[in-house]
């Protein structure tokens, strides 16, 4: 998913819950900020493949797979608070969803999975998302809980 998606998706959670303060700013940095692993990548990228579109490059890290799941659940312990893994979990879905390659477990094992919704283009689920998330952002912008 795009970052409209996730940012739309952790808004809605932002407000839903009433989050404020540190836990706003946790739902955004596990919500949205976990796909800094893009910019990390990006070098390696341009050096891989250079300024072309090459679709099928793989851009994740393990910090936005569920094995990252191993170092937040305790962080949560830590922090005392759910947060940070409840907006992962969103985000991951919402990549899960989408079909480009994931690998779950990496780096400790090579496994990939194509996610869930293989059938459905990319594209459509994230206008269908896109849509849902403004409707209901607008709904709660209207109508607060």
């Amino acid at each position: 998913m795009t970052i409209v998606t996730h940012v739309l998706a952790t808004t809605l959670g932002v407000r839903a819950l009433k989050l404020t303060g540190g836990d706003a700013v946790l739902a955004y940095v596990f919500g949205v900020g976990v796909d800094i692993d893009h910019a990390i990548k990006a070098p390696f990228y341009l050096r891989t493949v250079g300024r072309r579109r090459e679709l099928g490059y793989y851009w994740r890290t393990s910090l936005q797979e569920p094995v990252a799941l191993l170092w937040i659940i305790p962080l949560c312990f830590f922090l005392g608070t759910w947060i940070p893994a409840l907006f992962f979990v969103i985000h991951l879905a919402m990549d899960y969803s989408v079909g480009y390659e994931k690998m779950p477990w990496y780096p400790y094992t090579p496994a990939v999975t194509q996610g869930f919704f293989v059938g459905v283009s990319d594209k459509t689920k994230e206008i269908a998302l896109i849509v849902v998330l403004l409707c209901l952002n607008l709904l709660l912008f209207l109508a607060p809980l």
